[in-house]
């Protein structure tokens, strides 16, 4: 079966659009010419996709006092050798747990200085949530799994996450920064813990910026011949088809239409699922996005940013549709529709 997978030149997405260029260069009697794949913005390192978010400290005295309160626990908890190095998700839990038992301590509270300074420090923390929550998701290490280029092309069959349950893990994903962001946040982050742990083990989101870069590129070679045909000698003479006319109806149909524009389809349907909801997710928090990660969102993430990775493909197909319509009307042959 290896072997055989090796020996056939649609089985890889690479391969199969070299091949395309080479036949279709090769009936079009041209010299077949491959440019290297469209530079895009890899994903940011760390520390440009983190927000730096400044600590609230509690003078130890009046942490001491707080004694038979549980955030005492709580924070004693953040204090420890394990506190100190969790998650970002983690963070967000802590986050949360501090402000609901801060409330709770507050009718304990005597003094009025700490009582003051506790109940600014739930404000604050609550004003933050929704940066610990951009923390959680994007500048943690399973979107940077999800999203790794290293892992080649995206292929229908291979073991994903369905394009339709990673959009509905984003609309999740969603819904609990709408929870962050209303007055009394109760976000559902038990299932985020989950999510995150599909993410870790699928690269769809990479493997899909490798394939939209290896078609926007190719499909732009190949209207590139189609259009050197065109300006030059007609491929019929007065609209009647001929043997090379023919060699070339093979390839459209044989190759282009049976081959290449269902794995365009694909990467075309998978992507706008997946990425539109990528788009919308960080589109949310665009006030509180670094500036460092805005570039990669407006050409990788933003599907409708006319700059974008994504409108280049949707303008790529449509020009090797004109250009394939273009020459077949010179042999009066049905060209393919829209």
């Amino acid at each position: 079966m290896l072997l055989l997978t090796a020996c056939d030149p649609f089985s890889q997405p690479d391969s199969m659009m070299e091949s395309y260029i080479e036949r279709l260069a090769r009936v079009l009697e041209l010299n077949a010419r491959t440019t290297p794949l469209m530079e895009v913005q890899t994903f940011p390192r760390m520390r440009d996709r983190r927000i730096d978010i400044d600590e609230i400290k509690i003078n130890m005295l009046d942490f001491l006092s707080l004694y038979g309160c549980e955030l005492q626990v709580v924070v004693g908890e953040r204090n420890s050798a394990m506190g100190r190095v969790m998650t970002p998700l983690n963070d967000l839990r802590y986050q949360l747990r501090f402000i609901d038992k801060a409330g709770q301590c507050l009718p304990e509270i005597e003094q009025d200085k700490l009582k003051t300074a506790l109940m600014q420090a739930i404000q604050q923390k609550k004003a933050s949530l929704p940066q610990y929550f951009w923390n959680a998701v994007w500048a943690d290490e399973p979107m940077a799994e999800l999203m790794s280029q290293s892992s080649g092309f995206y292929q229908q069959g291979e073991t994903h996450v369905s394009p339709g349950a990673l959009s509905a893990d984003l609309n999740h994903a969603r819904e609990v920064l709408h929870s962050l962001k209303s007055a009394s946040p109760d976000a559902a982050l038990e299932k985020m813990g989950r999510i995150q742990q599909r993410w870790v083990f699928d690269h769809s989101g990479g493997q899909l910026i490798n394939s939209v870069r290896l078609l926007i590129s190719r499909l732009n070679d190949a209207s590139a011949l189609l259009k050197q045909k065109i300006d030059g000698k007609p491929l019929c003479y007065q609209g009647r088809p001929n043997p090379q006319a023919e060699r070339v109806k093979g390839v459209f149909f044989n190759v282009y239409i049976a081959r290449i524009q269902p794995y365009i389809s694909t990467v075309s349907r998978d992507g706008e699922q997946i990425f539109g909801g990528l788009a919308a997710l960080a589109g949310a928090q665009a006030s509180d996005m670094p500036d460092a990660f805005e570039p990669y969102y407006q050409q990788v993430l933003n599907i409708n940013n006319n700059d974008s990775l994504w409108q280049q493909f949707d303008l790529a197909i449509k020009q090797h549709t004109a250009h394939w319509q273009a020459l077949l009307r010179q042999c009066g042959m049905q060209p393919m529709a829209g």
